[in-house]
């Protein structure tokens, strides 16, 4: 699912709506990961093609549709956008384990058979929209039970190693579906982000009745199985993956910055394997190297990011991490997190605004780089890491909705251009497509988790604060981030 790996999947399809046999060709596709040691080579190159065939919905005669729709406020419209986002984890799930698939295309146009792939981080983000949706009253609560406790028993079941759930499942087994030939096994990144919902979980049913209570214990069972110290591999570092097969032949070690930061939290605050605060600082903060001096448009980035030390990685680096993690007065030796992300939203933004490439549409209401679905230069649909250092075109809807926390005037402003001029085009079932183009007069008309997921929940912890509430208040996560130098002055640690 994320911006780390790549692998090479066989394409066999065309979306086209009665292919012929034979029809498709092989190409190689991007994951919702990327490797960064190779992203520089990526960046040089035409992006990667992930289907022959355009999307369904690129051409137009040269014109932008518009659809009219009845104005409204802006609480109606992020209700909107927040309840028929939430559809992709609740009508579009896997059915057999109720967890989030890795994409859902409403065309039915699959990749490599992937329609049963449950993406394990996406699922994180899952089932903390569950929760903003339960509060919202979208969903019952007999409905909430009845998922989360189907979701429980599947993970139970699932396979996992040394406690690690991997990057996907088959959701109507569990066990591992390989995201490429060594990365087979337990995926640490992955995990954090479905901790980090598992936990709100716990959270929020633990003062309930007592079958809300018994769920709460399930669930709490679930994250104390991860071993994440075992994910050390002996050294001042965690390590992404492990593979029964192949030991730790993947050797990508978690260095900050970039979307991580999570994982070596969720590390810290285990009290069943934790991790001691050496890894955090030697090895994601790079016994200091991740502080950055480099500033953009007046914006300090502050951190280092990966491989974008000029503007700043995609948007989600601000975003994935944060969901439960309040970034609010939250501070260690290196940064304020609220001036990282802030910092990083604002110099895409900015970026977006000045439009250096004289992209068509990009402005104050058209704007958001990170990764999703892309258009390549033939005009077929591909993956990529959209930034300013990687800019094809392509706005991505959850990079400005999911930063809503922390620009709400701009990204509400994306959020009404999009829904209200280009609503034929970038609307569907569950929300806003995955990625739109005014340059190409472009959009393709499907859906990924792991952008579905922070839009749902950055908007509720807009609104009400209750994701970043359910995860600061869990005491071990508190008792995790003082051992690792965080102070926070909004919960009082």
């Amino acid at each position: 699912m994320f911006l780390h790996k790549i692998r090479v999947i066989n394409l066999l399809i065309c979306p086209s709506p009665d292919p012929k046999p034979g029809e498709g060709l092989f190409f190689f596709a991007m994951s919702s990961h990327f490797n960064f040691k190779i992203l520089k080579i990526l960046y040089a190159l035409p992006a990667i093609a992930l289907l022959q065939c355009s999307s369904a919905d690129t051409k137009n005669n040269g014109t932008t549709p518009t659809t009219p729709t009845e104005r409204l406020t802006d609480e109606q419209l992020i209700d909107l956008v927040e309840k028929q986002t939430f559809r992709y984890f609740w009508d579009f799930a896997e059915p057999n384990s109720g967890l989030a698939r890795e994409r859902y295309h409403p065309d039915g146009v699959y990749p490599d058979n992937d329609a049963s792939t449950v993406t394990t981080g996406g699922s994180g983000f899952g089932l903390l929209s569950i929760i903003a949706a339960d509060s919202r009253g979208y969903i019952t609560r007999t409905q909430f039970m009845e998922r989360m406790t189907k979701i429980a028993g599947f993970l139970e079941r699932a396979d996992r190693f040394h406690g690690a759930w991997p990057h996907w499942m088959e959701g109507t087994t569990g066990h591992v579906k390989p995201f490429g030939t060594k990365d087979n096994g337990g995926d640490l990144v992955e995990t954090a982000f479905l901790c980090e919902g598992i936990i709100c979980v716990r959270e929020y049913l633990k003062n309930g009745s007592a079958d809300e209570r018994a769920l709460a214990a399930r669930f709490d069972a679930l994250w104390k199985g991860v071993e994440w110290d075992w994910y050390r591999n002996g050294q001042d570092v965690l390590y992404w993956h492990w593979s029964p097969n192949y030991n730790w032949e993947m050797n990508f070690p978690l260095e900050g910055y970039n979307e991580c930061l999570i994982t070596y939290v969720m590390a810290s605050a285990s009290e069943t394997h934790g991790i001691t605060s050496a890894p955090y600082h030697k090895g994601w903060a790079r016994n200091g190297g991740i502080v950055s001096p480099n500033t953009k448009y007046g914006y300090p980035l502050l951190l280092k990011h990966n491989y974008a030390e000029e503007f700043g990685g995609p948007l989600f680096w601000a975003h994935y991490s944060y969901l439960g993690l309040d970034p609010h007065q939250l501070t260690d030796q290196y940064a304020n997190y609220w001036d990282v992300n802030y910092n990083q939203v604002m110099i895409d933004y900015q970026y977006c605004v000045n439009n250096p490439r004289q992209y068509a549409g990009y402005g104050p209401d058209y704007w958001g780089l990170t990764a999703s679905y892309t258009r390549n230069p033939d005009g077929s649909v591909g993956y990529t890491a959209h930034q300013p250092s990687n800019d094809t075109g392509v706005i991505s809807p959850t990079a400005a909705v999911s930063s809503i926390v922390y620009t709400p005037q701009q990204s509400i402003a994306v959020m009404r251009n999009l829904y209200e001029n280009h609503k034929l085009r970038s609307w569907g079932p569950a929300g806003f497509y995955d990625a739109h183009s005014q340059q190409y007069n472009w959009s393709v008309p499907w859906y990924l988790a792991i952008d579905q997921g922070p839009m749902v929940v950055m908007i509720e912890n807009y609104r009400s604060g209750l994701l970043w509430n359910l995860f600061m208040n869990a005491p071990e996560v508190q008792q995790g981030l003082v051992k690792l130098g965080f102070h926070s002055g909004k919960y009082n640690f």
